[in-house]
């Protein structure tokens, strides 16, 4: 078991977060074919500190830059892509006080998460609008299901979307997982990121607190109130690429250990073969462009950031361009590879006891988290007509 470390740098967090991924890959096979909660590997990241890279310092945080912080997710999704969703969460969900609730809720929930090590999870969905939120008296009650409710088993805390009954806006809450009337079913059962308990959950009269709510998520004339979803749109670019950048890592392994050259192939290595040569030159090509076009969203994700309340529209809109076209790569490149390393591995490869099904099957399952035709629609309009997108959910 890993101690817990009392500060960090941006490269000693990449160094454990390495250290972390080679255990999770000695399991992550037999995981992904068994589902359920990764419960020991959380504990590890638990254990290791990691969950504190994105508070501030002020906070008793370590303050890394979104660069780094998904650079981490990116790390762990080349060998297990649920548990890179369940984490990167973790650091979408703990910012929801700072950019939707007050000075002293951020303190708050930022102070509470670091003195109780908290995991948060992701029950926002705010397509899905059957969560009510009620008054009663002094405190409000919370009733309805949410659904895709990523790592809500084994969570500290649940934040939330829930509509209020007497205005219809969506309103942003948190509230412990524990809390009497939330019930967590177990019905996430999915072809992949099947250790992600993306399932349900269910209010019945629960209590929540003033102090609990953030307010509103409709959009705002303030851009940084609308920066949480270049967050989440960028931590999925990171996470398509580390699954792409694991299965091309595995099948290089894989051809120059395993594979046998073609029978028409004129060489004695299938290392040599000119046909699996090309396909790997492809997809290193691709791999490589769509790495530069995530790590430039991720700097500019960071600036702007760091321009926080005073964050302009125009800043916000070149900033979502940049990291939709950088998911929009990850996404068609990793599709690709994830499916193009069985022509490079051959008939063999395709075994269950390899398990390199689960690439695509993971990536598959992520990538239909929203239509890429919408991000390129958007990418296409300000490339013509140099149009910045409007602030919605999902860029």
């Amino acid at each position: 078991m890993l101690t817990k470390i009392k500060s960090i740098n941006s490269q000693s967090s990449l160094s454990l977060a390495q250290s972390l991924a080679q255990e999770f890959a000695t399991t992550a096979i037999a995981r992904d074919k068994s589902g359920g909660t990764p419960k020991y590997e959380r504990d590890l990241i638990r254990a290791s500190g990691l969950l504190k890279i994105a508070i501030p310092k002020i906070y008793g945080g370590w303050e890394l830059p979104w660069h780094e912080v998904f650079k981490i997710s990116r790390e762990f999704a080349k060998v297990d892509s649920a548990i890179a969703h369940v984490y990167s969460y973790h650091h979408l969900g703990v910012t929801i006080p700072h950019i939707f609730g007050s000075e002293e809720q951020k303190a708050k929930f930022y102070t509470e998460t670091i003195n109780n090590n908290w995991f948060w999870c992701n029950a926002l969905n705010p397509l899905d609008r059957r969560a009510t939120l009620t008054r009663d008296g002094k405190i409000w009650r919370l009733n309805g299901i949410k659904s895709f409710c990523s790592g809500s088993k084994d969570s500290d805390i649940l934040p939330i979307t829930a509509v209020n009954v007497e205005t219809s806006e969506l309103t942003v809450l948190a509230i412990p997982t524990n809390r009497e009337g939330v019930t967590i079913h177990d019905d996430w059962d999915n072809i992949g990121q099947r250790q992600t308990d993306s399932g349900s959950i269910s209010f019945a009269q629960v209590e929540v607190f003033p102090q609990e709510i953030f307010g509103n998520r409709s959009q705002s004339d303030r851009p940084f109130k609308t920066i949480r979803a270049c967050l989440t749109q960028l931590n999925l670019a990171n996470i398509y690429l580390g699954i792409a950048i694991g299965a091309f890592e595995s099948a290089r392994e894989y051809t120059q250990t395993q594979t046998q050259p073609s029978l028409n192939s004129g060489v004695d290595s299938a290392t040599q073969d000119p046909y699996i040569l090309e396909k790997y030159g492809d997809m290193w090509v691709n791999l490589q462009a769509t790495e530069a076009l995530v790590d430039r969203a991720g700097l500019a994700l960071q600036a702007s950031w760091e321009q926080e309340w005073e964050l302009t529209a125009q800043q916000r809109g070149e900033t979502a361009i940049a990291i939709v076209t950088a998911k929009v790569a990850a996404h068609k490149v990793g599709l690709d590879v994830t499916s193009r390393i069985f022509e490079v591995m051959g008939a063999h490869s395709s075994s269950s006891k390899y398990g390199f099904d689960r690439y695509w099957r993971n990536l598959r399952t992520f990538t239909l988290h929203d239509p890429v035709e919408y991000k390129i629609k958007a990418i296409g309009d300000f490339a013509l007509n140099a149009q910045l997108p409007k602030p919605d959910f999902y860029i």
